[in-house]
């Protein structure tokens, strides 16, 4: 396999991730600031997973280019990132719906810990 199918894939998957994050973004039955305002953990827990994964996916795109040799073995360790990536909207949503819960900050914490 080659570096460039590796990228398209990984590149794939970062895409959906992305999509699926601003499909949590649900906009207000009100159309008031209050409305607006009571939304604002869940943009703002938004925009920093997207920050996050935008950096994830420039290393990504710099990581790959210094590759020599697809592998098994990275193909594994790209699968495991991607694996933990996966789980960063379910995170994500859960912080901004409960943005003062310990439990929702340590999840989201610990899955951007890998």
């Amino acid at each position: 396999m080659g570096r460039g199918r590796l990228e398209a894939f990984s590149d794939g998957v970062i895409a959906i991730i992305i999509t699926i994050m601003v499909l949590e973004l649900k906009a207000p039955q009100a159309a008031t600031p209050r409305a607006l305002l009571a939304l604002s953990p869940v943009f703002l827990s938004y925009a920093l997973s997207f920050l996050v994964v935008a950096i994830m996916w420039v290393n990504h795109h710099h990581l790959i280019h210094g590759v020599r040799a697809v592998d098994g073995t990275l193909l594994w360790w790209n699968n495991a990132l991607l694996f933990a990536m996966s789980l960063i909207p379910f995170s994500t949503a859960f912080l901004g719906e409960n943005p003062r819960s310990p439990q929702a900050v340590s999840v989201y914490g610990a899955n951007l810990a890998p």
